[in-house]
């Protein structure tokens, strides 16, 4: 197994295990991190979400599985890797369970992850996470909105209630 297979094993490990510190200390200083609900986040923005997600998660049960690496992308400076995986869980705002399929990529840099996108369907998620809503209105740009604004305005008050020398 190489260095950058063994980073994503680690990394999805510590995520079943609710150690969002062991998850952090597989990135990048400089980490950018896409979703399509928090879209561009980059450094510290990163570490505060994987923080907030997992230190409310109730009932995450997360399986990884086809982890690759592109053995030519490292002869070339960065390398490159994906796997799989399926995130189930109840979605805190509504109680409605959630199974969440999705492929991860990622670009190692330093011998850490310098880039991680996470690729799922957002309509699907939203159809599961909000019930008729979603099912309804999940596929337009405006619930999608609405859905992203509603992940930063959460972020940003985590952030803030978390800040060094906040009691």
């Amino acid at each position: 197994m190489s260095e950058e297979e063994q980073l994503i094993k680690v990394f999805y490990t510590c995520f079943q295990k609710l150690d969002w510190k062991g998850m952090l200390n597989c990135y990048h200083e400089e980490v950018f991190f896409y979703d399509p609900v928090f879209e561009n986040l980059e450094g510290q923005q990163v570490r505060v979400m994987w923080e907030m997600l997992l230190s409310s998660a109730k009932d995450l049960q997360l399986s990884f599985s086809n982890i690759q690496v592109d053995p030519a992308s490292a002869a070339e400076g960065s390398s490159y890797g994906s796997c799989d995986w399926i995130a189930a869980y109840t979605f805190s705002q509504t109680g409605r369970k959630v199974v969440n399929k999705g492929k991860a990529l990622f670009t190692f840099s330093e011998g850490k992850i310098a880039e991680h996108q996470d690729n799922f369907d957002l309509w699907k998620w939203s159809r599961q996470a909000l019930g008729i809503p979603g099912i309804l209105f999940g596929w337009t740009p405006f619930l999608q909105n609405k859905i992203r604004q509603k992940a930063r305005r959460s972020l940003e008050k985590f952030r803030t209630r978390n800040a060094p020398g906040k009691s």
